[in-house]
């Protein structure tokens, strides 16, 4: 089983906070194949640029990866554009590829608080 996170349970995990997560998300956290997609992790940076996060990607990376198993998804940009393609319920690029990216890999699961993601991807738990 293949579930993504959404950029803000990254920061929450990143943070040591699991406290708003569900139990279905922490279920599917401890079962599940772990992913992020690389727009998340950019997100994640630009966040920080802004002072939402304490801390860079680059710096959380290594933790995640060792504790949870996260990994970077590693595919091509023009299928996850291609998946994004036909969905014009946000105009939000981040959440439009972070939502592709899911779909592109044999629609799995996307870990996500953001209600509009949820209302628009029929696989995406809070």
């Amino acid at each position: 089983m293949i579930a993504y996170l959404d950029t803000q349970v990254v920061i929450w995990l990143a943070e040591g906070n699991t406290k708003p997560l569900s139990r279905d998300a922490k279920r599917l956290i401890e079962e599940s194949d772990l992913l992020v997609s690389p727009m998340a992790t950019f997100e994640f940076d630009i966040l920080y640029e802004v002072r939402c996060t304490k801390m860079p990607w680059s710096a959380v990376r290594a933790d995640l990866e060792y504790e949870l198993g996260l990994r970077i998804c590693d595919l091509s940009f023009s299928r996850i554009a291609d998946a994004a393609r036909n969905d014009a319920w946000t105009r939000d690029p981040f959440d439009r590829l972070i939502v592709a990216n899911a779909k592109a890999n044999s629609l799995a699961y996307l870990i996500s608080a953001d209600e509009d993601i949820r209302k628009n991807y029929h696989r995406a738990v809070w």
